[in-house]
């Protein structure tokens, strides 16, 4: 939290509030920016993978979409990830008999 609160500020050197505000509204941008900044990072990533496409556009700045031709890639890499998050180590019981 510490951390969130002094980089908004060294962002926003000019900023003053409550408590309450910064709990409210200023963490909160923090957080956001912070959000914006892990997504940029991600879409980079995918986008340098394949799985991903960039197209520039006049109005809009930089639309992403789904590569088409990478498809299965691309879901392989999720069921990469959903396999990573369930699977656990298992625990053996050691010196138990029944």
């Amino acid at each position: 939290m510490a951390k969130e609160i002094v980089s908004y500020f060294l962002r926003n050197p000019s900023a003053a509030d409550t408590l309450e505000g910064i709990a409210r509204w200023r963490l909160l941008d923090e957080r956001i920016h912070q959000s914006v900044r892990m997504t940029e990072a991600a879409l980079r990533s995918l986008v340098k993978a394949g799985l991903l496409l960039a197209e520039r556009t006049k109005s809009a700045g930089i639309i992403y979409h789904l590569n088409r031709n990478k498809r299965n890639e691309a879901e392989n890499f999720l069921k990469s990830l959903e396999f990573r998050s369930t699977a656990r180590p298992t625990m053996q019981k050691r010196g138990r008999r029944k």
